[in-house]
C-alpha cells in the first residue's frame, strides 16, 4: 500500500478512532460545496454503496449510507429489525455491549444480557444454552468492544445461531472491527455489520453505515407494526440506496457530500493492492508487534489471551502506581495522542492505543512512533523497562 509521512507540527491521533487518514482523504474531504444532485457526487455515492459490499464480503447484502456516528448504526437496527415485546440476546465483552443493550430495550425489546469477565469473551457453550432456551429475535456481537479491545467470536456465533435457532438475526457491531478484523458476511451468515466511517474505513467521523441481509429486509417487511422511528426508517432510505447505485437522485435527507468523497477514496485505498485479505494481514502484523511491545513492558492487555484479542486495537493495565491523567500527557508530549480507559470502574486501571487504517496498512513509521513514545511515557512514570527488552 502506498506510504504516507508523519504529520509536522501536531501530535498522531493513535486512539482507536478517529484515526489517521491519508493525504488523499483528506484531500477528497476539503472539496468545494458539492450539491446532492451534482452527476459527479451521484457516481461517487454509487460507488461507495458498492464497494462497501467489497468490505465485508457480500455479494446481495444492502449497505445504508447516513449521516450520523457509529452509534446510529445501533438505532437502525433497533428500530427497523425488532418489535416492542421480541426478545433480544446480547453478548456483552464491554462498555459498547451495554449500550447497544440499553439501545435495544429503548425500542421495547426484552433484552438479556449475556456479560463476558473483563477481558474475555462468552464461551460458545454458554451462547448455545441461551438460544436454546427461548427464541430470540436477534443476537448482537460486538467484534470488537472498544473499552476492552476484546475480539467477539463471530462465526462462531453465526454457527451457533444456524444450529439452534436459524431464524435469528445475527447482528455485528463492526464500529471498531470492520476493515481491520477478518469478516465474511455472507460465507458466515451475518445478518447485519453495524459500523461508521472514522475507524478502519479510514475517513472522517461522520457516517454511519449499515450492511443489511436479504434475509434481515425481509424482517423489515414482514413487521406487524410500523417502523418506531423518522429519520432511521430504512423503509425511507432503501429507495435512496437504490437510487444512487442506479446512479440516479432520490431525496430524503441530505448526504454528507464531502465526507462521502473522503469514504470513496479510503475505500478506493483499502480496496487496491491486495484487498481485503492483504489490508487482514496488516492489521494482523501490527497488532502482534503491539503486543510484543505491551509484553517486553511487563505489563498485559485487558484481553486475556491473543485468542481474544482484537487487531483493531490494545487495552493496556497500568500498575496500581500509575494513571492515565499522569500517562497520557506524557504520551502527548512525545507525539501520540492515546487514550484512556472507558469501562466503568476500572477506567483508571488502563490505557488503549489504536492501530487501524492506515497505521497498519500504509509504511508510515506510525507504530514506531507509538511504541517508542509509549516506552518512554511509561518510564517516565516510574515504570522499570528492562534493558533486555527486543527493539520493536
Amino acid at each position: 500500500m502506498s506510504s504516507s509521512s508523519a504529520p509536522a507540527g501536531r501530535p498522531l491521533c493513535l486512539i482507536p478512532g478517529p484515526v489517521e487518514m491519508s493525504s488523499t482523504v483528506l484531500q477528497a474531504h476539503s472539496t468545494p460545496a458539492t450539491a446532492h444532485t451534482d452527476p459527479k457526487f451521484v457516481e461517487v455515492f454509487g460507488q461507495v454503496i458498492e464497494k462497501l459490499r467489497a468490505v465485508v464480503g457480500t455479494e446481495s447484502a444492502q449497505p445504508f449510507v447516513i449521516a450520523g456516528s457509529g452509534t446510529l448504526g445501533w438505532d437502525q437496527t433497533a428500530a427497523n429489525l425488532v418489535e416492542a415485546g421480541e426478545n433480544v440476546l446480547v453478548l456483552s465483552n464491554g462498555y459498547f455491549g451495554e449500550g447497544l443493550a440499553d439501545c435495544m430495550e429503548t425500542y421495547g425489546a426484552q433484552v438479556t444480557r449475556l456479560r463476558a469477565e473483563i477481558g474475555n469473551r462468552q464461551p460458545l457453550a454458554e451462547i448455545a444454552q441461551a438460544l436454546r432456551a427461548k427464541k430470540y429475535k436477534a443476537v448482537t456481537v460486538s467484534q470488537v468492544d472498544t473499552s476492552t479491545g476484546v475480539l467477539g467470536d463471530v462465526k462462531g456465533v453465526c454457527e451457533l445461531v444456524r444450529e439452534h435457532s436459524p431464524d435469528t438475526l445475527v447482528v455485528v457491531d463492526g464500529v471498531c472491527a470492520t476493515a481491520a478484523e477478518r469478516l465474511y458476511f455472507d460465507a458466515w451468515g451475518v445478518d447485519v455489520v453495524i459500523t461508521a466511517s472514522q475507524k478502519a474505513l479510514g475517513a472522517p467521523p461522520g457516517i454511519s453505515v449499515v450492511v443489511v441481509s436479504q434475509k434481515a429486509l425481509g424482517v423489515l417487511a414482514g413487521r406487524k407494526t410500523p417502523v418506531p422511528a423518522y429519520y432511521v426508517n430504512w423503509n425511507r432510505w432503501l429507495p435512496i440506496m437504490r437510487s444512487y447505485e442506479d446512479r440516479a437522485v432520490k431525496y430524503f435527507a441530505t448526504p454528507c457530500v464531502q465526507t462521502i468523497f473522503a469514504l470513496n477514496t479510503s475505500l478506493n485505498e483499502l480496496l487496491a493492492d491486495g484487498g481485503m485479505e492483504s489490508v487482514f494481514a496488516a492489521h494482523e502484523r501490527t497488532s502482534a508487534r503491539v503486543k510484543a511491545a505491551v509484553a517486553s513492558w511487563g505489563l498485559k492487555t485487558v484481553a486475556v489471551s491473543p485468542e481474544v484479542s482484537a487487531t483493531a486495537m490494545t487495552a493496556v493495565w497500568l500498575p496500581e502506581s500509575i494513571t492515565p491523567a499522569e500517562l497520557l500527557p506524557r504520551l502527548k508530549a512525545r507525539g501520540v495522542v492515546a487514550a484512556g480507559g472507558i469501562l466503568s470502574g476500572y477506567a483508571h486501571r488502563y490505557f488503549r492505543l489504536g492501530h487501524m487504517g492506515i497505521t497498519a496498512t500504509q509504511d508510515n513509521g506510525y507504530v514506531d512512533i507509538m511504541l517508542k513514545a509509549a516506552g518512554e511515557a511509561l518510564e517516565e512514570s516510574g515504570l522499570t523497562i528492562g534493558s533486555s527488552s527486543p527493539r520493536l
